[in-house]
């Protein structure tokens, strides 16, 4: 299973290598010129750019929440065999608190399955993180065998992931609409095959370019999954989603998302000595440009992103009858979950340990020590 070429992904998503060159040499010739130059500054500071400074949609959270986080919980506590990392890494998520964050319109069975799917995510990323391509690619299969057949149990001496991939689509297909099913199984489809991608990347110490790395990252970043759960309960056709202004907010808010969690994810990745996965690392690499830099020069290519986001949402079509309704409530739950992300990001404790809504406010934040959150196996 080979994840999407860049051709494939041309229909939906916009090229950024020649729009963030662009950047970096105006960011790059602005630092040159002295009465615009950067203030010399502690070489341990961050500065996250706010790149939602301007977004219409405040925060929002699901009142399922606390139900949800409730059952997710005990759910999860029903398996055994996850590794110590992803053991230390649940109560620092709070996949509850994601999916009510990202999907605060849907119903509680909707709200319950946000949940269980970021929990299943997090299971599939902190055991790939840890995983060569081989044993990623074994768990990919797994997971995907799993939604195949659903309705038949896992090998008790199986990798735990299985189970739980089985357990939550089995749950998905008592609730979630034939078409919402098809396009979040044809998400994670490819999400799970780019991880694998990431891990052999990981193995050989890769670090992509722009162009590929974003290739890669739309797929691992698990917006298309995600986005499916936005439709959970609608009916919304084939023709209505492939329309050229529902596919440009689509890839839009998918790049907007891999974008901000790159940036709130960095400092703990680089810490840990993971961060080859990661745009900021991908600008420094490929333009030898600084952290900071870096960070700023992905700021103004997320405001270019919100700017287009929002000239393009004035242009959404009407197709007649209901589904003019359902489009409009998923291209909203597209919008929430932008926000949602950056909320959560900080007020759970996966990327900010410590004083995570204080750096919200002052997006500013110290530069963690290398080797200060290795993470157990």
């Amino acid at each position: 299973m080979m994840i999407p070429s860049h051709e494939n992904q041309a229909g939906i998503y916009m090229p950024v290598g020649k729009l963030l060159e662009t950047i970096v040499s105006k960011q790059v010739q602005s630092s040159k010129t002295p009465s615009v130059s950067r203030p010399a500054s502690d070489s341990n500071l961050i500065v996250i750019p706010d790149i939602l400074r301007s977004w219409p949609w405040s925060r929002c959270i699901n009142p399922h929440y606390a139900i949800c986080k409730e059952e997710t919980t005990a759910w999860w506590e029903t398996f055994n065999g996850f590794s110590a990392r992803t053991l230390k890494a649940f109560p620092a998520c709070d996949v509850a608190l994601l999916g009510s964050s990202c999907y605060p319109l849907l119903n509680k069975d909707g709200c319950r399955i946000a949940s269980d799917i970021m929990a299943l995510m997090l299971v599939i990323d902190e055991h790939t993180d840890a995983a060569d391509g081989k044993t990623a690619r074994m768990q990919a299969d797994i997971v995907m065998d799993a939604f195949r057949n659903p309705n038949s149990p896992r090998s008790a001496d199986e990798w735990v992931g299985g189970e739980v991939a089985r357990q939550f689509w089995l749950n998905v297909t008592k609730t979630a609409t034939p078409s919402a099913q098809r396009r979040l199984f044809d998400g994670f489809l490819t999400y799970i095959y780019a991880v694998v991608q990431q891990a052999e990347d990981r193995s050989a110490g890769h670090i992509r370019d722009v162009e590929s790395y974003f290739e890669v990252r739309r797929e691992t970043s698990g917006t298309k999954p995600s986005f499916a759960i936005v439709e959970i309960h609608m009916n919304i056709p084939e023709e209505v989603m492939n329309h050229p202004v529902i596919v440009r907010l689509f890839g839009l808010a998918g790049d907007m998302v891999l974008i901000g969690n790159d940036l709130f994810s960095y400092n703990v990745e680089q810490a840990r000595g993971d961060e080859g996965h990661n745009l900021v690392r991908v600008l420094m690499d490929q333009y030898n440009i600084d952290r900071q830099m870096a960070m700023d020069c992905i700021g103004k290519l997320h405001d270019d992103f919100v700017e287009q986001f929002l000239a393009t949402w004035e242009k959404i079509p009407t197709f007649g009858g209901p589904v003019d309704q359902e489009i409009r409530t998923y291209l909203e739950g597209l919008a929430r979950w932008i926000r949602g992300n950056e909320s959560w990001s900080f007020e759970c404790t996966r990327y900010f340990p410590k004083l995570g809504p204080q750096i919200l406010l002052t997006r500013q934040g110290t530069l963690l020590p290398r080797s200060s959150i290795l993470q157990p196996r």
